[in-house]
């Protein structure tokens, strides 16, 4: 009881001299948190307007204060202070706006972004369209011969970083020949003839009407990584001699870099079902993919994954389907990686996939997106750690706003670009689709 007694005798004084502790709860202003402050930049975020219109922005009601009885001769008040830049309100964030850029495409698969500000887009009928003055060219610059069979046809394109200078792209495409499927990683140049002196960098990668894979990227590291997909023989994506079912790894003139984990070899990793989605992380150069889980291999579906690449790494297909084992006795026997997310029991069919890596839309800086084709939404996700491991959010938008979406890429603009795929047989196209779709912020 000792440690009391100084307590005691302070509240004694203060009663003898009429005081009492004062509380000022009258004047106090309410400050959030930072999770209440996350909270609300979320809820903005997340809520996007689906208009290509500005929202126009309603001037909030000034405060006054409440007086209880009018006084029929108000007393002289002091002048209200000019608040200083400190004290003025923050920002609204900016409201993402959706704007179509260009309409009346047949399947689009992949974008590119010319240095020149044309826009090339590749078709999977063997198109490669081009938008220039902000039109999209009614004829295509080229005409690819491809097998465009169910999933196949011309897909991935990546353009080389001296375009500028050397007019070379790189392609990936799915053909025939002897009775069989396969798809094809090729470098062309492009002309005013159109696409001239291809080189087949990798040639003879196991192909089928489905799970071809067909995403391309050139990373940091100046390489051309390949999304390959195990054309229905799960196994192939276990297997080092077969290129199904990887992420491939090769210079630009389609060597094989001597720091690939595989000496001699293309594979940068392997147990990947249909990878369509490749992306690198701007500020550490971390590539994350997404594929598409299983439709009815081993009486399962969905599993759709989004995963952190890493050299050599084993992703599982076909021991393990996102979190869930397959093979217990293979998925013990290899040092298998897991996904950072997975669609469990829901199924978004991932494919493009891009940060966000620009400056109008701040409440999205750095944050991960991926287009959903039978999810029809585009999906974000917030990851966060040293290494990027850990999901913190994610979320979907424009949830059947425009149908089935394919590509997610950043522009050079600082826009988030689009691409619907409502032509392939899995949608239900309208008047205008297919369409590459801008996103962007209100005037």
């Amino acid at each position: 009881m000792i440690r009391w007694i100084p307590l005691i005798l302070l509240i004694a004084l203060l009663a003898l001299a009429g005081c009492s502790p004062a509380t000022d709860v009258g004047t106090t202003a309410v400050v959030p948190t930072d999770a209440e402050t996350t909270a609300v930049a979320a809820s903005v975020s997340t809520q996007p307007s689906v208009t290509s219109e500005p929202i126009p922005t309603t001037p909030a009601p000034t405060a006054t204060a409440q007086v209880d009885e009018p006084t029929a001769t108000p007393s002289p008040q002091p002048a209200t202070p000019t608040p200083s830049p400190t004290d003025a309100a923050p920002p609204e964030p900016a409201t993402p706006q959706v704007e179509v850029v260009a309409a009346g495409l047949s399947i689009p698969w992949a974008v590119a972004f010319a240095p020149d500000g044309r826009i090339f887009i590749t078709e999977r009928a063997g198109r490669l369209r081009v938008i220039e003055n902000g039109e999209l060219r009614a004829e295509p610059l080229a005409v690819v011969p491809v097998e465009a069979i169910g999933e196949g046809g011309l897909m991935g394109l990546a353009l080389d970083p001296a375009f500028a200078d050397n007019g070379r792209l790189y392609l990936m495409y799915t053909y025939s020949e002897g009775g069989q499927i396969r798809n094809r990683v090729s470098r062309f140049t492009l002309t005013g003839a159109g696409l001239v002196d291809e080189v087949a960098l990798v040639d003879a990668i196991p192909g089928a009407r489905f799970h071809n894979g067909g995403r391309l990227a050139i990373g940091p590291d100046g390489k051309l990584y390949a999304g390959t997909g195990d054309a229905l023989v799960p196994q192939l994506a276990q297997d080092l001699d077969s290129l199904a079912g990887k992420i491939l790894r090769i210079n630009l003139d389609g060597s094989i870099p001597e720091d690939n984990p595989f000496p001699g070899s293309p594979v940068y990793s392997l147990g990947h079902r249909n990878p369509q989605g490749l992306a690198f992380q701007p500020e550490t150069g971390v590539l994350f993919a997404v594929e598409h889980g299983p439709s009815g291999e081993f009486g399962l579906c969905c599993r759709d994954e989004l995963n952190r690449i890493v050299p050599g790494g084993n992703y599982g297909w076909p021991y393990v389907s996102g979190t869930d084992v397959v093979d217990a006795a293979q998925a013990a026997a290899h040092d298998l990686v897991a996904p950072v997310s997975s669609s469990g029991r829901d199924t978004w069919a991932p494919a493009g996939l891009a940060f966000y890596d620009g400056g109008p839309l701040a409440d999205w800086q750095g944050d991960l997106f991926f287009g959903a084709l039978r999810g029809q939404h585009l999906r974000r996700v917030v990851l966060s750690g040293d290494d990027l491991g850990q999901l913190d959010q994610d979320e979907a938008l424009y949830s059947g706003a425009y149908g089935r979406i394919r590509e997610a890429l950043m522009g050079p603009d600082g826009y988030l670009y689009l691409t619907t795929s409502n032509r392939d047989g899995r949608g239900n196209p309208a008047a205008d689709d297919d369409r590459l779709l801008r996103i962007g912020v209100g005037e």
